[in-house]
């Protein structure tokens, strides 16, 4: 903070109150509690200015910010928070705590951290501000200046003796500082009167500098001082006739005027007084500490004292009542103009127009959401009156918004169906907008509900206006265009659309970048980690770890935004076998997700943390996740992509755990299309092989290996050979139990696919298949160290590697340590001898190898070959 540039209004140097601050700086705390007027801020500022540079200081006010997010990040801002702060429409104000904490810590020099007007706090805002000081920084310290007594917990503090107080009585005026104030102000008073004075103020600031104002300009200061009493009616009364009408008419006008806004700055001034050089009057009435307060350093966005502010605007109704709408227009516009759309809102209701009010709120909803504002959007429309809000239909988009965000579906259903019966009450050319409005948020709706078969009109209406999108002269159309992709992706990806849902989760990223965004844009890389699937695994993870990076990076790591990239990184490495990783990436899922908030995220993640207790062979506890992965599908409207597996898994463990009859109802209820899927045909063979009956759980999986049932990736057909196998073993066919783990392996080989062999319990399958009759001899000793309750040898290069490698390469790769000959292998693997001479060029050259025996060590090295 450039304290050189701080304006010291005070016109008294108050000693003792300085030294008292000066003495707290040994605490950890400082409580300054005093009723509006008694200067406070003038006392900070004097002390602030004259701290010694050894400290850095950092000065917030509570009551400069529009909500509690714009504190926190005015704070970290100020704090040398070196990316800018970006708000966030799910808010969290402990997340935002633990952001400044962690800056603060950054450096060891002392801070002082002044934050003003604390009394602006709400309730909950309180909490988040009690946690801060709490776990404050042994090197900072903290001044809370407030209107009234907050309730921080600090009592262990406080019997710590780490709280200094400063309160009302402290800050009085004595005798002698006023006789002090009054002399630099050059106005002489009798003893007698000066002590009347004193007595009458008791001492209160703001009651004291009014007296000045008029003393400096009194021909009979004496009896002016004996006519200084009464109730704040009289004061207030006083306070018109003696300071506002005895400044010039041009300044009057400039104060009345200017009265209705919060903050005021020179142009914005010029505007409403219809004049010129109001910054330069501005500035004087600061000076003169003629209520009007700087907001900033340059001194450039002023307020009133806020009794200087009512009585003003008192004062203006009852002398131009008419002019108090045509000021609040222009208002409006002059923010409109700027994009400071809440402020344009509010004046144009003050105004009376709800017409523009409600065009302004309904064009500009989105990009208000995704700036983290749905509490102030919940107030403006709280603002309109009833009769208002029936006459505009576009508020219907706003309800459905808010009520979508909260969770409350079905209001927020009933809101969009009268939104669309209103269509056509609107203006032609306001009604393109306001049907992608509705659309994108039914999409929204559809995703958080699991609706993901019934969004067929949105999703056509969004195809169909890729050429000529029908808002794109409006202020909505970009961020609606990136919300409609997000929400469309989504809803695509859950579906099990991967491909559709990648490239619109790609446009979209790609779109909230290029509008600045950035909230979006992670919201749609968190979920293209999951799309990346249909590539590798390995991509998969790279796209996941990118999100979170991203997300890390903006301070959103605990959002629930990043929730789909961090299940599937989860997912990835149980999938892979690397159980601790897994667990650690669902740990902090945890953190994220909502209960009851999003039902198809909640699905995948109570289906991964199923697979990591199968996995562990924790089979009672995988069944407690995967039962409560298929009450998720139930909440869910629409068929989740992911909803064959929770119910095939919840029956295939059940299944092995004994429980054959509830495990053949459950699949026995699945509605029809999910009963075809390969996934629940495993399911039915594992009750089959249950039940001692192999050639039945072979029949039943015939169609799976034959590739007639639908599948959602190769890891249903690695678990379908692995169950084909064990009824293999049970019917004593050693020559196709070998050719089923072959199968499975080779399926298992380009991602690793570790987690069907834990699953299926494939480690007797596995000791019967001969190490050197195997082309997948490194995948085998991974999956024997995972059963055996190592963790996988795969690591970085590896997987590098392995993406550099085609899927013919590594096969040829496997021949490589034998003593087979090139012809050989060409005939092992039904290929020419110009084909495997090919390959083994191309091996060589990603290897960085020069022969046989050195592409052999890389490999091994890299753990692409056993050793």
């Amino acid at each position: 903070m450039d304290r050189s540039r701080i304006p010291v209004t005070g016109l008294v140097d108050r000693e003792r109150l300085l030294r008292a601050l000066d003495e707290a700086l040994e605490k950890r705390v400082t409580l300054i509690s005093a009723p509006a007027g008694s200067g406070k801020t003038s006392l900070l500022r004097t002390w602030i200015a004259r701290l010694p540079n050894a400290y850095r200081v950092v000065f917030v006010s509570a009551r400069s910010e529009e909500d509690e997010q714009g504190f926190w990040l005015a704070l970290l801002a100020a704090a040398g928070a070196v990316d800018t702060p970006v708000p966030t429409p799910a808010f969290s104000g402990a997340n935002a705590v633990e952001r400044v904490l962690k800056q603060l810590n950054e450096s060891d020099d002392p801070v002082v951290i002044v934050i003003d007007d604390a009394h602006e706090f709400t309730h909950g805002a309180l909490a988040h501000l009690a946690k801060f000081v709490a776990e404050l920084p042994a090197h900072a310290h903290v001044v809370l200046s407030s209107r009234r007594d907050l309730r921080l917990g600090t009592h262990q503090l406080r019997l710590a003796g780490e709280v200094a107080e400063i309160r009302a009585k402290n800050l009085e005026f004595t005798e002698s500082e006023t006789r002090e104030l009054l002399t630099r102000s050059g106005i002489a008073l009798s003893n007698e009167a000066l002590r009347t004075l004193q007595q009458r103020t008791e001492g209160w600031a703001a009651g004291l500098r009014l007296a000045v104002l008029s003393l400096s300009v009194d021909s009979d200061p004496e009896a002016f001082v004996a006519q200084f009493s009464g109730s704040n009616r009289v004061v207030a009364d006083y306070l018109i006739a003696e300071m506002l009408e005895r400044q010039p008419a041009h300044v009057q006008r400039l104060l009345l005027t200017t009265s209705i806004l919060d903050r005021v700055n020179g142009e914005l001034a010029d505007l409403l007084a219809e004049t010129g050089g109001s910054e330069k009057i501005l500035l004087g009435l600061e000076d003169h500490n003629a209520f009007v307060v700087s907001l900033d350093s340059e001194r450039t966005q002023f307020r009133y004292h806020h009794l200087f502010r009512e009585l003003l605007r008192l004062e203006l109704r009852r002398t131009t009542p008419e002019l108090i709408a045509e000021l609040h227009r222009r208002a409006a516009g002059w923010f409109a103009d700027r994009g400071h759309v809440i402020e344009a809102i509010r004046h144009t209701q003050v105004a009376g127009d709800w017409k523009g009010a409600s065009h302004l709120l309904a064009d500009h909803l989105f990009e208000l959401l995704m700036s983290g504002h749905n509490e102030t959007i919940k107030a403006l429309l709280e603002a309109f009156p009833r009769s208002a809000r029936l006459a505009h239909p576009e508020l219907a988009v706003v309800d459905a918004a808010l009520e979508t965000m909260q969770g409350r579906f079905g209001e927020a259903a009933m809101h969009l169906d009268v939104a669309e019966r209103q269509v056509q009450h609107l203006p032609p050319e306001r009604r393109p907008g306001y049907v992608v409005g509705i659309a994108t948020l039914r999409l929204g709706l559809a995703r958080r509900q699991g609706h993901l078969d019934g969004v067929i009109e949105q999703v056509n209406l969004f195809n169909a206006s890729d050429a000529d999108w029908p808002v794109s002269n409006t202020p909505l159309s970009a961020v609606l265009s990136a919300v409609a992709l997000m929400n469309l992706g989504i809803v695509e990806m859950w579906s099990g659309r991967l491909s559709d849902a990648d490239e619109h989760l790609r446009e979209g990223a790609e779109l909230s970048r290029k509008i600045g965004q950035p909230y979006l844009e992670v919201t749609c890389l968190s979920n293209l980690g999951f799309t990346s699937k249909i590539r590798s695994f390995a991509n998969a993870r790279e796209q996941s770890e990118r999100a979170v990076e991203l997300a890390d990076r903006y301070g959103w790591e605990n959002e629930t935004i990043i929730a789909p990239a961090l299940l599937t990184l989860a997912g990835t490495h149980v999938w892979a076998g690397d159980f601790a990783a897994g667990e650690r990436w669902l740990g902090r899922a945890a953190k994220v997700i909502s209960p009851g908030a999003n039902p198809p995220v909640e699905l995948l993640f109570h289906l991964v943390h199923g697979m990591l207790y199968a996995g562990r062979g924790r089979l009672r506890e995988a069944l407690v996740k995967f039962d409560e992965s298929f009450r998720m599908q139930s909440l869910m409207i629409g068929e989740h992509v992911f909803a064959a597996h929770a119910t095939a898994w919840t029956a295939a463990v059940r299944a092995r755990l004994g429980m054959l009859d509830e495990a053949r109802k459950l699949l026995t209820a699945s509605p029809p299309a999910r009963a075809a899927a390969g996934e629940m045909r495993n399911a039915a063979a594992v009750i089959e092989l249950q039940s001692d009956n192999p050639e039945a759980a072979l029949a039943i999986l015939r169609d799976v290996l034959d590739g007639r049932a639908p599948i959602l990736h190769d890891f249903t057909l690695v678990e379908a050979h692995l169950l084909a196998a064990h009824a293999y073993l049970k019917l004593g066919n050693a020559l196709e139990i070998e050719s089923s783990v072959e199968s499975a392996l080779a399926l298992a080989e380009r991602d690793r696919l570790i987690f069907p062999f834990a699953m299926t319990g494939a480690g007797e399958l596995l000791g019967r298949l001969p190490r050197h009759g195997t082309a997948h001899a490194a995948l085998l000793l991974e999956i024997v160290d995972v059963l055996e309750g190592s963790p996988p040898r795969e690591n970085g290069r590896s997987t590098h590697a392995m993406s550099q490698l085609s899927a013919t390469e590594l096969r040829v790769l496997r021949y490589l340590p034998t003593n087979l000959s090139r012809s050989d292998i060409a005939r092992q693997l039904f290929v020419s001898v110009n084909t495997v001479n090919t390959h083994v060029r191309n091996i060589y050259s990603k290897l960085g190898a020069g022969s046989r025996t050195e592409a052999v060590e890389r490999a091994r090295q890299l753990r692409l070959l056993a050793h």
